[in-house]
């Protein structure tokens, strides 16, 4: 599934007891329509993310930035401090496309691997092209 709106916070990193961290942060997104009496409708949903692959995206994660995500949502219910049922969506990420802030756009994807090659960055003169 893929869901595109703005965060309501910053992204905030956290250890779980196993030592694996996550990526935590609130996405907004809008929609709109017309009821059958013409009047136009807004809504807004809100869904609580998690990513795990690298923490270092928390760092682009910042609160207004327009992001495009993918991955799958779930539901979770609770009884609130007030003793009233509450729900939630959960979203859990598998990528994130960041849209906001500036003209370049970052993409962070499951299936990325490391890109560093130490052979291939150091490179011989039996390299060259001449």
């Amino acid at each position: 599934m893929n869901i595109t709106g703005r965060l309501t916070r910053d992204a905030e990193v956290r250890t779980t007891s196993q030592d694996k961290q996550v990526v935590n942060f609130s996405v907004a997104t809008n929609n709109s329509y017309r009821n059958k009496q013409g009047e136009r409708i807004e809504q807004t949903t809100y869904f609580d993310c998690s990513y795990w692959i690298t923490p270092n995206v928390a760092k682009l994660l910042t609160k207004g930035i327009l992001v495009e995500l993918t991955g799958r949502v779930s539901t979770r219910a609770w009884v609130g401090n007030d003793g009233e049922p509450r729900a939630g969506l959960n979203f859990h990420t598998s990528q994130i496309k960041l849209h906001g802030g500036s003209r370049r756009t970052e993409t962070v994807q499951a299936t990325a691997k490391p890109k560093s090659n130490k052979t291939a960055e150091q490179g011989t003169e039996d390299d060259l092209p001449f």
